[in-house]
């Protein structure tokens, strides 16, 4: 999805002289276009990811709308407090942008992964986490947060292959089915659209937190088929599935099998590529297939 957000973050700056890019010292053969088109817009802060964030409050202060961009964690975990208190107690409309969420940097280990974000980032005053599934999604996720005046972060990822009929919004149903639903955020919701069982599943995507509501739609359905999965390439701590969990409580619907899919961190204490991250924690292949036939059992 880089390259595609930065294609889209180029557009945007065409419509709107008040965008301001700012990176920690990353972005080579990525962004060097976007510093093309930027020009004394683009400011390479170094590594100083705190101080980038501050610097970006500033901005968005005098008006502008700046873009803080480098690895998810670096440009998540480590500004936090600064994230907290300059940016989010201030409602003020910077953009953070996180490439590599969840195991997207594979080999490169836990330091440079990032299985927490959206439980963190979601929980902050005014944030807004906006979450694209394909390459599609990534220029319009891009205009939504340019005219969104609240704090936002952009979690980039290995971009699904699959389509979507519908455009980008919080809520979008991928594809009808009888025997139970899911609810996937992100591109790891492709590893079960690709199964053979999601025949029988009715599948959801989620792609904006915070998520204060479920579709009315959504609901009847997960009442009447009384099965429910939610997939995520994330902890499950403060999680979608808790968030999602909690809603579903409160609105007094009955499901008699409930199977929440997230990852569980280094169970091997090893690291492997992306996919053999999400292997692992049972976010893809046969633990995957094997979870949802039993789940549909």
């Amino acid at each position: 999805m880089r390259n595609e957000f930065a294609q889209a973050i180029i557009e945007s700056k065409s419509n709107n002289e008040n965008l301001v890019f700012l990176t920690g010292d990353l972005g080579y053969m990525a962004l060097e276009v976007v510093r093309d088109k930027f020009q004394e817009h683009f400011i390479n802060t170094g590594v100083a990811e705190q101080n980038m964030v501050t610097m970006s409050a500033s901005l968005a202060h005098e008006g502008f709308i700046p873009w803080c961009y480098s690895i998810s964690p670096f440009v998540t975990l480590r500004p936090y407090e600064q994230i907290r208190n300059d940016v989010c107690l201030h409602n003020l409309p910077v953009k953070i942008v996180g490439n590599g969420g969840g195991f997207g940097y594979g080999i490169m280990g836990a330091t440079h992964h990032n299985i927490e974000d959206i439980g963190v980032m979601r929980i902050l005053p005014n944030m807004k986490v906006v979450i694209p599934f394909n390459s599609s999604d990534v220029s319009d996720a891009v205009n939504w947060m340019v005219n969104n005046p609240n704090p936002n972060y952009l979690r980039l990822n290995l971009a699904a292959k699959s389509t979507l009929s519908e455009p980008f919004a919080q809520w979008r149903k991928v594809k009808s089915g009888n025997k139970g639903v899911v609810i996937g955020t992100g591109p790891i919701l492709e590893n079960i659209i690709n199964l053979p069982e999601s025949e029988d599943l009715e599948i959801w995507l989620v792609s904006i937190f915070p998520v204060l509501e479920i579709p009315e739609e959504l609901k009847q359905r997960i009442g009447e088929v009384g099965k429910l999965a939610t997939i995520e390439e994330h902890q499950g701590q403060c999680g979608m599935h808790e968030c999602l969990a909690s809603l579903i409580l409160q609105s007094g619907i009955r499901i008699d099998k409930f199977l929440p899919l997230y990852a569980t961190g280094y169970i091997s204490g090893r690291y492997g590529n992306q996919q053999w991250h999400q292997e692992e924690n049972g976010l893809a292949g046969e633990k995957l297939k094997q979870q949802i036939a039993d789940f549909l059992k």
